[in-house]
């Protein structure tokens, strides 16, 4: 008995198959990563490589250099492991009297040009000091703290060595308040200061841009009456600070200046500088 229709059924049955075929595979083509999400990853930097500031231009853009101070201030530098071996005799003679050095990141990174930044400095004269740039979304504010002073992070009172910083800013590998609620990180930032306080007998100062810490601690104010700031604006003048302190101590003006790129200005003359080295 012939079968009827089967001339178009064929045909039509192969068109089926080719559009499903055709279907898949464009489904297979937009499901892999393209040029722009492998991109997207790669422009992350590899760990350990975040330095102070890293995120100011690109979060809060740059103007002018401060002009000139109305009250006396005192220039110093931050420096990290991407320097390398610093020219600190010439940052001396340029007038630089303080400096703070990088000393560890999270609990997986400590600075491999550390002995030669943080010993070169006082060699020189400088009061110096270290820092830790936190990574909150891999270990706690605790953990953090602990690694810093066993590497680096401590301090003694000989008029020569400042309390140890905070560097809390945006995340250079991922989200920029690392994952946290407000209210997650300022326990994170909590836990740390606790402990480093526990730890040294000292109040870590804390280093962050305004606007970050409006973003990702909600403007906390509840740091400003125990951890010194350092803010970080790049631009001729200091501008708003965040919630709870009402005057700065050291002030991250520029990230391109003379020899090692990060200059600052501490808010008073060495003397203050001193002072806050002993305590």
């Amino acid at each position: 008995m012939p079968v009827h229709g089967s001339g178009t059924a064929a045909p039509r049955s192969r068109r089926r198959f080719a559009a499903g075929t055709l279907l898949a595979a464009l489904a297979l083509a937009l499901a892999a990563p393209g040029p722009a999400s492998a991109a997207g990853s790669a422009a992350f930097p590899e760990r350990g490589t975040a330095r102070m500031g890293q995120g100011v231009i690109a979060h809060d853009g740059q103007g002018g250099t401060p002009a000139g101070a109305r009250a006396v201030q005192t220039e110093g530098v931050d420096v990290s492991g991407h320097q390398g071996d610093v020219a600190w005799p010439v940052l001396w003679n340029s007038g630089v009297k303080w400096a703070y050095v990088k000393a560890t990141e999270g609990t997986y990174y400590k600075n491999t040009s550390f002995t030669q930044q943080y010993n070169g400095s006082y060699d020189v004269g400088m009061i110096r000091g270290t820092y830790h740039f936190a990574t909150p979304d891999t270990t706690g504010g605790a953990a953090q703290a602990n690694y810093f002073v066993d590497n680096g992070g401590g301090w003694s009172r000989d008029g020569r060595t400042l309390p140890g910083v905070l560097d809390i800013e945006w995340n250079p590998y991922g989200a920029q308040c690392y994952g946290k609620t407000q209210a997650g990180m300022v326990a994170w930032i909590r836990d740390f200061v606790n402990t480093y306080r526990a730890r040294t007998g000292r109040d870590a100062v804390i280093y962050t841009a305004t606007s970050w810490w409006k973003d990702c601690t909600g403007n906390d104010a509840g740091f400003g009456a125990t951890n010194p700031l350092w803010v970080a604006r790049y631009n001729g003048t200091v501008g708003e600070l965040p919630a709870g302190w009402g005057y700065y101590t050291m002030w991250q003006y520029t990230s391109s200046g003379p020899t090692v790129g990060d200059h600052n200005r501490f808010n008073g003359d060495v003397d203050r500088v001193v002072a806050l080295a002993n305590g």
